[in-house]
């Protein structure tokens, strides 16, 4: 049992909630920093918004009989009494500030999610995820507090990696008139025939199609810069497509699961855009949430990985010509022109023959005791037109309808390896994908929200 203390940002929700329970179950004491947002949980029995600065959006404040202050362990409703909660938002400093006073490790949960709605969203996932990164990571420097895990996504790669005549290839975004066509796979323009999609890896180059990729590749920096400054710790864990009891439902921001689970909640036959053959790997929360707690292992003073490959043994690094390099051998934002892209020359060549036009990897030369980026997916690849069925046949539901309709952000296929978290953290995915859908078509969901 480890008795340390343990932050957890957004520990109220989906996730965090999950990582709570198996936190606790470990033996860390663990304090909970979450803003309860209304747009994602709902009104909260006992809590309230009030003004104050952010994007539509202000501090959060206990309130409790007769509006006096809660006491500071007082808990929103299902979360076990033995977190300490404190109710604020993560890009208040002083809340921040608070949040951190005692603790040894930190897990960052607290992000805005999902695709969302459209352009609007964006101050909102910026401020969210890179502002709120930035506040923890100033906090953390402040108090010489040096160990972090973090959420970071898949969509920070883009599209996925393909095979292709020769070699491997990272295609550009889809093009709307091929989509309108029915053309969803990405061609190979020497075969012309569709890509052979592949796994993609932590090394792999990174290049995020939407605001909530952007922002999540942009925690990844942030951190990367916290590391050199500090000579912290951080592992960065890239989840795949989380599913499970408790994701909210019916919200563009909380993805398809949770969109089809609420569908056929409703009766209503789950709606699969394109053709329903893009490839994912679905991965269970409480699998995540184990991946967690490996991570904060990985964090600790003195911590050897079970299979580590060295600093300098990273397959497909990018340290070919073409790479982009910081003095310091971390390929950052710095290195790269105004547009956050490569140069004029557009492709970035990999010693392994892939070949990309999308942002650089800023893990992929960095030394695996400071910075460790780890894929999190079941390690089975499933289309999403396999959930949509899995679901509605574990729910005697109706069965998908396949819409043909797209949506621009959305990438084909991505798929990533997490062998590398297997090989040196020791953890692997224990709940299976059929296991999985049979429980998920029937648990408990939290309760819509509505604007």
């Amino acid at each position: 049992m480890t008795g340390e203390r343990l932050l957890i940002t957004g520990g109220a929700g989906f996730i965090g909630s999950a990582i709570v329970e198996a936190a606790l179950s470990e033996g860390y004491s663990v304090r909970v920093l979450d803003s309860l947002r209304a747009d994602v949980h709902g009104p909260v029995s006992g809590f309230e918004t009030v003004p104050g600065p952010g994007p539509e959006r202000g501090p959060m404040i206990e309130r409790g009989p007769g509006n006096g202050a809660r006491a500071r362990n007082a808990v929103p409703p299902g979360m076990d009494p033995r977190v300490e909660f404190i109710h604020g938002d993560v890009t208040n400093p002083t809340t921040v500030a608070r949040a951190l006073e005692n603790i040894d490790v930190v897990c960052h949960q607290a992000a805005k999610v999902g695709l969302g709605v459209d352009f609007a969203d964006a101050p909102d996932y910026v401020h969210s995820n890179e502002v709120g990164t930035a506040v923890l990571l100033a906090g953390m420097a402040d108090l010489g507090l040096l160990r972090l895990v973090m959420a970071s996504s898949m969509v920070v790669y883009g599209e996925g990696s393909y095979r292709v005549a020769n070699g491997f290839a990272r295609p550009g975004p889809r093009l709307a008139s091929d989509l309108d066509a029915g053309r969803f796979d990405p061609i190979d323009p020497v075969s012309g025939h569709p890509m052979e999609p592949a796994l993609v890896s932590e090394t792999d180059p990174l290049d995020p199609r939407n605001v909530y990729a952007s922002s999540k590749l942009g925690q990844e920096y942030l951190a990367t810069s916290w590391v050199r400054s500090t000579g912290g710790r951080v592992a960065a864990l890239r989840y795949h497509n989380v599913y499970g009891p408790g994701m909210p439902q019916n919200t563009p921001y909380a993805g398809v699961a949770s969109l089809f689970r609420s569908a056929i909640e409703r009766h209503e036959a789950p709606r699969v855009y394109e053709d329903g053959r893009q490839r994912r790997d679905f991965v269970h929360v409480r699998d995540i949430a184990a991946a967690n707690i490996a991570a904060l292992k990985f964090t600790a003073p003195g911590f050897t990985a079970l299979d580590s490959p060295g600093a300098l043994d990273l397959p497909g690094a990018l340290d070919s010509p073409g790479a982009l390099d910081s003095p310091d051998g971390v390929n950052s934002p710095d290195a790269q022109n105004s547009t956050g892209r490569q140069d004029s020359t557009g492709d970035l060549d990999v010693p392994d023959g892939r070949h990309s036009t999308g942002v650089q990897n800023p893990t992929a030369a960095l030394d695996p005791g400071e910075f460790r980026a780890f894929n999190v997916g079941s390690g089975i690849v499933h289309t999403i037109g396999d959930m949509a069925a899995a679901l509605a046949a574990a729910s005697n539901g109706p069965a998908p309808i396949v819409t043909g309709q797209y949506r621009l952000g959305d990438v084909r296929h991505i798929t990533a390896s997490s062998e590398r978290l297997r090989r040196e953290l020791g953890w692997c995915a224990q709940v299976s994908f059929d296991d999985g859908m049979r429980e998920f078509a029937t648990a408990p969901l939290r309760a819509a929200v509505r604007p």
